[in-house]
């Protein structure tokens, strides 16, 4: 895939963030805050973002993509079952969030240890 379509996804995501964490803020703040919910919409949303730039700065680098379709697995189950959790109280998706957590971990480990981000010794 090329990096300007990798580009393109990470704006998305952002851009997304960005809208349901306004949305979240004034639209449906009294609605989160009647069920108790805010602290997750506020969860999802940072997370989100987070790893929203992560992808975009992967993107940029244009050589390597490692993690970036985990953060993109880990965005939308964690942060989208928790964005759910929030709209419908079924608290059943509450399940799915820590599958999220794990693929933004992977995606964090695969970084952490991959040999090529190690510093070239001429000796």
């Amino acid at each position: 895939m090329a990096p300007s379509t990798k580009i393109r996804i990470s704006a998305l995501i952002i851009f997304l963030g960005i809208a349901l964490g306004a949305f979240g803020a004034h639209g449906l703040a009294d609605r989160l805050e009647e069920t108790g919910r805010l602290d997750n919409w506020e969860t999802a949303t940072f997370y989100h973002l987070i790893h929203g730039v992560a992808m975009f700065l992967i993107a940029l680098s244009g050589k390597r993509t490692i993690g970036f379709w985990w953060f993109l697995a880990g965005i939308i189950l964690f942060s989208g079952s928790l964005y759910a959790l929030a709209l419908t109280d079924i608290t059943k998706l509450g399940a799915i969030t820590p599958l999220g957590g794990i693929a933004m971990l992977i995606g964090w480990g695969m970084w952490l240890f991959h040999r090529s981000l190690e510093p070239k010794i001429s000796e």
